[in-house]
């Protein structure tokens, strides 16, 4: 597939990601519904082939232990793009390690920007939006009743077409630690 896009997630599928979904709905209608995520590896083309991509995804991730984070500060991106998003607060690091432990081999790319471990809330066309989406995403962020904590145990590898985000293939962490213990 020449030009394609592809990116790793981790869907979050807990009543954070329900407020960040409603609260993307709410900001910004207009855009298509995206499952609420933390980004892993930003969208990049592949230095191999999909199916090398993968196979380093699967025995890589075989051997990282899921892990807890905990989300903290609304913040935004601007000056440098209108991106509103919830910081990683507690093992942001660990974020960091496994963006650059999966950053390598068929995946390797030149990203624009340096990696920050967060969870987008939207993304607007212009800084004004943005500016305006920030101050209802920390209204809302600070009356959110629930515990501001994300499991990650599994990744999601996904490649863009026609401009839409398709999943490709669920890669669950620490398999391989689990068959190591037995």
């Amino acid at each position: 597939m020449p030009n394609a896009r592809y990116a790793l997630v981790s869907y979050i599928r807990n009543p954070v990601g329900e407020f960040v979904e409603n609260l993307r709905r709410e900001l910004h209608p207009s855009l298509p519904h995206m499952a609420a995520h933390l980004t892993i590896l930003p969208p990049r083309e592949l230095a191999g082939t999909e199916t090398a991509a993968l196979a380093f995804l699967e025995e890589a991730c075989s051997q990282i232990i899921p892990f807890d984070l905990e989300l903290g500060d609304v913040e935004t991106f601007l000056p440098t793009t209108p991106t509103v998003f919830i910081q990683v607060k507690r093992s942001a690091y660990r974020v960091r390690e496994l963006h650059d432990q999966l950053s390598g081999k068929a995946l390797c790319c030149a990203e624009n920007w340096p990696y920050i471990p967060h969870l987008t809330i939207v993304k607007t066309e212009r800084d004004e939006e943005a500016q305006s989406a920030l101050v209802i995403a920390r209204e809302r962020w600070a009356q959110f009743p629930g515990k501001r904590q994300v499991r990650v145990e599994e990744l999601m590898f996904v490649r863009e077409a026609d401009g839409q985000w398709h999943d490709l293939a669920l890669v669950p962490l620490g398999r391989g630690q689990l068959s190591s213990k037995s």
